[in-house]
């Protein structure tokens, strides 16, 4: 056994009621939400502390503090290119780190299927 912090990948909860908002979303949204968590999950530092920590995450993800007074606080991840976020914060445990999900928002911006408009 080691005295420090075991690294990733992190253990994941959700509260029930940002469980609940995540099955309510359309298929292609949850698709998202699950590559924002794998992103969380596999992160070296899930505070994403620092200047541009989060350039590693795909396009239209990124990650900022809810209160930059709190710089150990609750995080918003943001997907979608901001159509959505999902709030977290990290339990930093020796035995048992943890991320705990406390909401998932998403604005109900569907995709264009019509084709593009001529100039």
């Amino acid at each position: 056994m080691t005295d420090g912090l075991m690294g990733p990948p992190w253990q994941m909860d959700w509260r029930l009621d940002a469980l609940a908002a995540f099955e309510e979303l359309p298929d292609h949204v949850r698709e998202i939400v699950l590559a924002a968590r794998a992103e969380l999950v596999t992160a070296k530092d899930p505070y994403f502390r620092g200047i541009e920590t989060d350039a590693c995450l795909p396009n239209g993800m990124q990650v900022t503090p809810v209160r930059s007074s709190d710089p150990k606080g609750p995080r918003a991840l943001f997907f979608d290119d901001e159509n959505g976020w999902l709030m977290y914060s990290f339990a930093p445990r020796i035995e048992d780190p943890q991320i705990i999900v406390e909401q998932v928002f998403w604005l109900g911006v569907q995709p264009s299927t019509a084709p593009p408009a001529e100039p």
